[in-house]
């Protein structure tokens, strides 16, 4: 009995190819596989990729143009040789649809589909902070029953 065959006769699960001598020749160019390897993850074809919705800031300079309005964003970078903080500052052209904003009118830009060579953003108001007028402090005053010290004479 020859060596290989006393070996599958012991255990068949040192059965391969390589102890038939059958193996079949790899190319340089094949990669070799194990089952040890690690299954490669495959992205559904019907999920869009995730990207970032980027939103701007800034003051309205040109509203002449129809259903257009220049915005220009001001940030700060460290000056490159300094280190100093500085005021950047880029004009951005965005979609105003109702033609509802003038110049001097702090928006918010949002990333939208290109709408023309120039404008990819559009010009969104800025949501109304909580600030605090007048008219709460009388009623504050009101309801205490107490005149404030700037109501006082």
């Amino acid at each position: 009995m020859s060596l290989t065959a006393s070996l599958l006769h012991l255990s068949p699960k040192l059965s391969t190819q390589f102890l038939h001598g059958s193996s079949t020749p790899l190319s340089p160019l094949s990669k070799p596989t194990s089952s040890l390897s690690f299954p490669t993850l495959q992205r559904h074809s019907f999920l869009p990729p995730v990207r970032a919705l980027k939103y701007l800031q800034g003051r309205v300079v040109c509203s002449t143009s129809d259903k257009t309005v220049a915005v220009e964003v001001t940030r700060l970078a460290p000056h490159p040789k300094y280190k100093r903080r500085v005021r950047k500052k880029k004009k951005y052209q965005a979609h105003d649809p109702e033609n509802q904003f003038q110049v001097g009118d702090v928006v918010q830009l949002e990333k939208s589909r290109p709408i023309s060579k120039t404008k990819t953003f559009i010009a969104v108001p800025l949501p109304a902070k909580n600030v605090k007028s007048k008219s709460v402090e009388e009623d504050a005053s009101k309801e205490l029953g107490i005149p404030l010290e700037s109501q006082q004479v």
